[in-house]
C-alpha cells in the first residue's frame, strides 16, 4: 500500500490490494500460518496471470525451534531467505526431505547487524547482561541471574555492570513478561557500579567489553562486532532456553568462570556459518537475493505452488486458511471482514481494553493461579 496510507489491514483487504495494485515485490513478514494463508490467497488472486510480483519471506533471527513446521508453512514463496549458511543447509534438507522444491532457499545474513568493530577495552570496563522477555520465565531463575550479576559487580568494583532491558515498564512489546527484571531488582541491593539501561542494543554495544546472555540474538550482534561474548550455562544447556544453538561456538561459560576472569574466544568457523559476517563480508551478503529477484523480475513467474495443499494436508491446511478468513482454495470466506476503513472509536476503545485485560491476566492473574496450583 502507499506509504502515506500505511495502517493495519485484514487478510482479505491485503489480498484485494494485491489483485488491484501493480507491485514488483511483496515481502510477507508474518508468522508461519500467516505466510501460508497469504501464499494461498495470492495464488488465488493472481490466477491466470503471466506476470505477478516476486514473493519473499523468511525469518528475522535465529531459527532454533519448530524448524520443519515453520519452513513448510513458508514454502511456496519465490524466495525463502535463510539468514546463514547453516540455516540454508537445514532449510534445503527439510524441503528435499519431503519432496518439495528447495530452489527458493536463498542464503543471506542476519538482517539486523551493524555498528563499529570492537577495538579494545573501554574505561571503565563494561559488562552487559542482555535479558530476554521469555527466557528464563520463572521468578526463581531470573532472581538467580540477577543475584549473580550483582555478585559480579561486587567482585569487580572497577567494572561497570549493566542490566540491558528490552522495554521500560508499561511499554507495549511483542512478548509480555510475567516477572520483569526491573521489578525483581527492586528487592535486591545492587552496588553503585550496577545499573539498568534501556534503548537501542547497538548503542549499548558501542561501549560493551563483555556481552553476557542466556541466548539472546544480542549475542550474534556482539559476535558480529568481535566483542567477547558469553552464553550462560548456569541454567543448563537446553532447547527450552535456546542456548543449545550456541553449542560449538566457544561462547558457552558460567558465572563462576566469569567471576574468575575467564574471557571467551568465539570459534571462527562456527561464527562464519551463522550469518554473522564478522569477517567484513556483510556488505555483499545479500547479493544472491538481489540477483535472484532481478532474474525473476526479468521473466515470467510461474504460479505460486505451496507444498501444503488440500491434497497433501487436508487435515491441517483448511484450519490455517480459515483463521485468516480464507477457504480451502484461497478465496475469501463469506462474511470475511474487509476493514476498508479505520476502526471506529468504540472499536478502538474495546481493542485497547482487551489488550490491557490480556496483559493484566498474563502478568498478574496467571502467576497467582500457577502458585496456587503448586500448593
Amino acid at each position: 500500500m502507499p506509504a502515506d496510507s500505511l495502517r493495519e489491514v485484514t487478510s482479505v483487504e491485503f489480498l484485494r490490494a494485491m489483485a488491484e495494485e501493480p507491485y514488483d515485490i511483496v515481502v510477507i513478514a508474518l508468522v508461519g500460518g500467516g505466510v501460508q494463508a497469504m501464499l494461498h490467497g495470492l495464488k488465488r488472486v493472481w490466477e491466470g496471470r503471466s506476470e505477478r510480483p516476486v514473493v519473499v519471506t523468511g525469518y528475522v533471527g535465529v531459527v532454533y525451534e519448530k524448524l520443519a513446521d515453520g519452513l513448510l508453512l513458508r514454502h511456496g514463496a519465490d524466495l525463502v531467505l535463510a539468514n546463514s549458511r547453516q540455516d540454508a543447509d537445514r532449510f534445503r534438507t527439510v524441503y528435499e526431505g519431503v519432496g518439495a522444491d528447495a530452489s527458493s532457499v536463498t542464503e543471506v545474513a542476519l538482517p539486523f547487524l551493524g555498528g563499529a568493530a570492537y577495538e579494545g577495552e573501554h574505561d571503565p570496563y563494561t559488562v552487559v547482561f542482555a535479558v530476554q522477555p521469555s527466557v528464563p520465565d520463572s521468578r526463581k531463575d531470573r532472581t538467580y541471574l540477577l543475584n549473580r550479576l550483582i555478585q559480579h559487580a561486587r567482585l569487580h568494583p572497577e567494572r561497570e555492570v549493566l542490566l540491558k532491558l528490552r522495554s521500560k515498564p508499561g511499554e507495549h512489546t511483542t512478548h509480555i513478561e510475567e516477572q520483569p527484571y526491573q521489578k525483581l531488582v527492586q528487592k535486591l541491593d545492587p552496588p553503585a557500579n550496577f545499573r539498568l539501561v534501556y534503548g537501542n542494543m547497538g548503542e549499548v554495544l558501542d561501549r560493551t567489553d563483555l556481552l553476557v546472555t542466556i541466548s539472546s540474538t544480542a549475542a550474534l550482534e556482539s559476535l558480529h562486532r568481535r566483542i567477547p561474548t558469553v552464553v550462560l550455562t548456569d541454567l543448563g544447556v537446553r532447547e527450552v532456553l535456546g542456548n543449545h544453538h550456541f553449542v560449538g561456538s566457544g561462547c558457552l561459560a558460567s558465572w563462576d568462570q566469569l567471576d574468575a576472569g575467564y574471557l571467551p574466544a568465539a570459534d571462527p568457523e562456527w561464527v562464519s556459518r551463522q550469518g554473522v559476517a564478522a569477517d567484513g563480508s556483510y556488505g555483499t551478503a545479500f547479493d544472491a537475493a538481489r540477483e535472484r529477484i532481478a532474474k525473476l523480475l526479468g521473466g515470467d513467474r510461474p504460479p505460486l505452488t505451496p507444498y501444503y495443499t488440500p491434497a497433501t494436508a487436508r487435515g491441517y491446511l483448511p484450519g490455517i486458511l480459515a483463521r485468516h478468513h480464507l477457504g480451502p482454495d484461497g478465496s475469501p470466506l463469506p462474511g470475511a471482514p474487509a476493514a476498508d476503513r479505520e476502526p471506529g472509536p468504540v472499536r478502538q476503545i474495546v481493542r485497547r481494553a482487551a489488550r490491557g485485560a490480556y496483559r493484566h491476566g498474563v502478568q498478574r492473574v496467571a502467576p497467582v493461579i500457577r502458585r496456587m496450583g503448586e500448593l
